[in-house]
This record gives structure tokens, sequence and C-alpha cells, in this order.
């Protein structure tokens, strides 16, 4: 990720947070929460690595002696390094203590084995979870991150595009085929990571996250094509569906349900909005058409340093949207034995109402 934001701005804000919730020291191993406050990526090994974020201003990076040059340039925090022969958690410890920290807050993804031999070194100790620390200043996006995650939403839009302009039919390739080529479309716009690349065709389509077999796509079978990816340090991800030849009457009628579904969805993102409310707004008119059990999943996920993060746009969150959140809107309905349609697009909430990032097709695509 790279960002003119300085960090130390970011760290000093999520340190005010700190205060309030009586926070001592927030530490944050490798995840997308710790390339927001760092700047950097830190690699996920089992060698101990973390930001540590003090209340009292002065902020430390662990890290083994051979990944140590990654964090030597960075401004405003010091770097402890430890030896293989080191316990690091003790090294941490040894810093809350001459701190006088009584409290210490982590990111969700911190490995419980490091959490466990941290509380064996401080006992008296209360560690929390700093998952809302973390998750609620990247929540909003500024003008630098919706720039950004533009430029990823424009570059997974043109894999599609790609794919559907030098495809003549699916019949007779297998659902691993195409997803082999999504992957390399992915890589050659400069995706530096393919997270994902799910691809169902018929019946496989009905599981929402098929991720792809040998099976044989036939004429008239709707295939539903997931992918998501990284594209210089933000994520893009769509869902998309396509057939060959000609597709069934429902099936026809069910895409344009999910996809009326989607724009009152997206008509109904203002700031000030209850997230839960954008979910109801499509999972009602699907319900209404008679799907709303097949409709198994919420409406949508944040997206920015991370493929799925905060906010969720699910029916029990009732976190009101603000400008510059930015989530994907995917209604779908999965029919056992038949098939399935999911519709993604991913928008940031604007003080109007909602911008599109990417742009799903109005129709469903054929091909032959």
């Amino acid at each position: 990720m790279t960002t003119t934001i300085p960090l130390v701005h970011r760290r000093q804000a999520v340190r005010t947070s700190m205060r309030s919730a009586g926070i001592d020291l927030l530490l944050i191993g490798p995840s997308a929460g710790f390339r927001y406050f760092a700047g950097r990526n830190a690699i996920l090994t089992e060698r101990f690595v973390a930001l540590a974020i003090g209340a009292d201003g002065r902020d430390v990076i662990f890290s083994p002696r051979l990944q140590a040059p990654l964090y030597e340039t960075m401004a405003g925090v010091e770097l402890r390094i430890w030896d293989e022969t080191e316990d690091p958690l003790a090294a941490v410890a040894a810093k809350a203590r001459a701190a006088g920290v009584r409290s210490i807050a982590v990111n969700a993804e911190f490995w419980s084995g490091f959490l466990l031999q941290l509380a064996v070194h401080l006992p008296d100790v209360s560690l929390k979870n700093g998952a809302a620390l973390i998750e609620a200043p990247r929540m909003v996006k500024g003008p630098e991150e919706i720039a950004a995650l533009a430029a990823a939403a424009a570059k997974i839009d043109a894999v599609w595009a790609e794919f559907v302009a030098t495809t003549d039919s699916m019949v007779g390739h297998t659902e691993l085929e195409l997803r082999a080529r999504i992957d390399a479309m992915m890589r050659a716009q400069g995706f530096s990571e393919v997270t994902w690349v799910d691809v169902g065709a018929g019946p496989n389509g009905a599981s929402s996250l098929h991720h792809g077999s040998d099976h044989v796509i036939a004429a008239g079978e709707p295939v539903v094509f997931d992918f998501a990816g990284c594209y210089e340090g933000y994520y893009g991800d769509i869902c998309r569906v396509a057939v060959s030849d000609e597709p069934h009457p429902d099936y026809v009628a069910l895409y344009e349900i999910v996809r009326e579904a989607q724009e009152l969805a997206f008509r109904a993102i203002r700031p000030g909005v209850a997230a839960g409310a954008i979910d109801a707004a499509g999972r009602e008119h699907i319900a209404a058409h008679g799907f709303g059990p097949l409709f198994t999943h919420r409406l949508g996920h944040g997206i920015g340093l991370a493929a799925h993060e905060a906010p969720y746009i699910v029916a029990s969150n009732d976190t009101p949207l603000e400008v510059g959140m930015t989530f994907s809107n995917e209604p779908g309905v999965y029919v056992p034995g038949r098939w399935g349609v999911r519709i993604e697009d991913i928008v940031v909430v604007a003080q109007d109402g909602a911008t599109r990032l990417t742009q799903s097709p109005r129709d469903l695509v054929r091909f032959g």
C-alpha cells in the first residue's frame, strides 16, 4: 500500500480511541490492520511480528532479525529486533511492564498461540479484543483510498470485459478451464494476488461458494463467476453470470429478480441509513417473489485493504452508513439441483446516495 497520509496521524487517532476505551497497548499482528497503521505488509509465519501502539505515545515494531530490513525506515516507530534464541513475547511483556500497562488489546487475527504465551508472561494484565479499535477508522475511506479502490474495480471489470470479448462459447469446457482463464487475465491486468476465482455451472451454481470442478458445461447451462484480487494494495471483487446458447426462461426471470433486488438495495444507500436496512431493501424484493429462503447470505461486505472487512451489510448490523464507506452489493438466489444467480458490484457511500465502482451488465450475458 502506498499513501501520502502520514501514518503517524492514523496511529495518533487510534491512540485517542484507546484512551477512551481504557486500552494501554494495542498489539497488531500481520493483517490488513497492520498495513493500515504501518504502511506495509507483515509476513505471517511462526516468527512473531507485531506493531505495538502505546497509549503513552510510543510505538514499537517487534520483528525477527531476518525481517528487520522491511521496517528499518518506518518513521516514528522504534524497531525492536529479536533473535532466534529469544522469546519475542517476553520482549513484549518487558515493554508492557516498563510502561505500566494494565490492558492490552489485540487484532482479531492475532494468533492464539502468541496470545496464550503473552498471558503467561503477563498474568495480571487484561487481554481484550481490539477489533473495533482497528476496524472503525478503516471503515470510512478518504479520497485517496477511494481512488485506489476505483482503480482495482476498473481492473476487475476489465477482466470480465476481456473474458466476454474473447469467449465464443463455454459449452464443452470445464469449470476449472474457465477458472484458469480468469486467473490468467487477472494476473495480466496487474493483480498481485488472485484471492479467489469461483466458477459454478448449472446445479454447482446453487452452491454459493463452489470453487470449480471438472464439470463440463452444457448448452443452456448458466455459470456463476465470483472472483477477487488485490491490485496495488486494494481489493476488487465482482460476481457475474453467463450462459451459452438459449437460457431457460425461468432462469432469465430469476436473473431479473436478483438484478432488481440489487438496484433497490443500491437506491436505499445514503448516509445515516443503517447497514441492515440495505440488506432488507434487497432481501424483501427477493422474498416477495417467493425466493426468500434461497437468499442464504448477507447482502454485502466492506472492502479495502482486505477483500472482506467492515462494514458488513447484514440484517443484524445497525451501524449507520457514512460517506466513504465502501462495500459490495451482492444479492443472490440459489435453487438446489438447478442453478444460482448472484450479481455483485462494489459501491461507495456518497453525500446524496451511492456511487458504483464496478458495473454489472444490465442483461444476462449470453454466448453463442
